[in-house]
């Protein structure tokens, strides 16, 4: 696959626009402010394919980007405590409605912070893809922001927090260095 060769295709708001799935979705997925649009660009190796934020909460619709015979699928991020009430029904029927419309979904990536322990929403998550038969990875993001000692330890308490998804494929990533790079496209390669 070239993954060098994507670009973007469509932004949509609310469920009712989404157009057909025609190609397999590979979905990235995960809390505000976990790196998601870092990894992408890293991912793709492009600066602004998706747009990076230093305001957690900023990616407020689902964003499709074509590649190779491959949708790529960025959700907006979930857990940002700073939306209103009908921000967060809008972001809730967005999200239900993408992973109810029989789309063909390949993969869900799920990007945690490796830096703390996940969240009560990464769980349920992981809970809802793991109940709903879809398949999944995780990436630990900004696993270059742990000092040795720092990234032995997450590694000892993931093995405990993450104990359910003990089968589940999980990648250290750093937009900053590449770390993780090459084993997320193996695995994309390998679902599609």
């Amino acid at each position: 696959m070239k993954f060098n060769n994507i670009e973007y295709t469509a932004s949509y708001g609310t469920s009712g626009q989404l157009k057909p799935s025609t190609l397999p979705e590979i979905v990235f997925a995960g809390r505000s402010n976990v790196g998601k649009s870092s990894l992408i660009n890293k991912l793709f190796n492009r600066k602004n394919l998706a747009r990076v934020s230093s305001v957690p909460g900023k990616t407020v619709t689902i964003n499709f980007y074509k590649g190779d015979g491959v949708s790529f699928v960025d959700l907006p991020g979930y857990g940002y405590a700073k939306r209103n009430e009908s921000e967060k029904k809008r972001w809730a029927e967005l999200m239900e409605g993408y992973f109810a419309s029989g789309r063909s979904i390949a993969l869900v990536i799920v990007l945690i912070d490796m830096r703390h322990p996940p969240t009560a929403d990464d769980m349920t998550m992981l809970a809802f893809l793991r109940d709903s038969g879809f398949k999944f990875t995780i990436a630990l993001t900004k696993c270059d922001k742990l000092n040795k000692g720092e990234l032995n330890s997450r590694r000892e308490n993931l093995k405990t927090e993450l104990a359910d998804y003990s089968d589940i494929e999980k990648t250290e990533f750093s937009s900053v260095t590449g770390e993780g790079v090459d084993s997320l496209k193996r695995i994309i390669e390998a679902s599609v």
